[in-house]
């Protein structure tokens, strides 16, 4: 049986975001319009309390418990990206595949597209058996090297 569905086109744009929220049935409320927009202004991985507190500095009010209701409905439907880490959950503009460098100096997570070369996928492949639909990496490294790495 063929799957008639057509895939759902990349989200690369605040208007995608609001779009696809759209597609999907989701109210498009004030809070979380605000959520979407400060995500697309920052482009940065920020937890529900940076959240919080930057749209409030905003003088947008908005509850705690808004943000991360509105956080997880958004995540959960793949319109941003939510990251598990030791600290907590952090969220993201970037819902597709992407890669990731995490800086360790800064703590920031920074969003790239990385393309393997075919002939590296298919020796995965062939490595592993599995047929690879997608993937992601994740880097570390220093925005200034600590002196005992030097």
């Amino acid at each position: 049986m063929q799957n008639d569905v057509a895939p759902l086109k990349p989200i690369r744009s605040l208007e995608d975001a609001l779009d696809r929220c759209q597609t999907m049935g989701m109210r498009l409320s004030r809070q979380r319009r605000f959520i979407l927009e400060l995500l697309w202004q920052e482009k940065e991985h920020l937890s529900a309390r940076e959240i919080y507190d930057r749209l409030n500095r905003q003088g947008k009010e908005i509850g705690h418990t808004s943000v991360y209701q509105n956080l997880e409905a958004l995540s959960g439907k793949g319109i941003i990206e939510c990251i598990e880490r030791s600290d907590g959950r952090l969220y993201g503009n970037v819902s597709d595949s992407h890669s990731h460098v995490n800086c360790l100096d800064t703590n920031q997570i920074l969003d790239i597209h990385v393309e393997l070369p075919e002939a590296l996928i298919k020796q995965i492949e062939e490595q592993t058996g599995v047929s690879i639909t997608d993937y992601r990496i994740d880097f570390y490294g220093y925005r200034n090297l600590p002196q005992q790495l030097i």
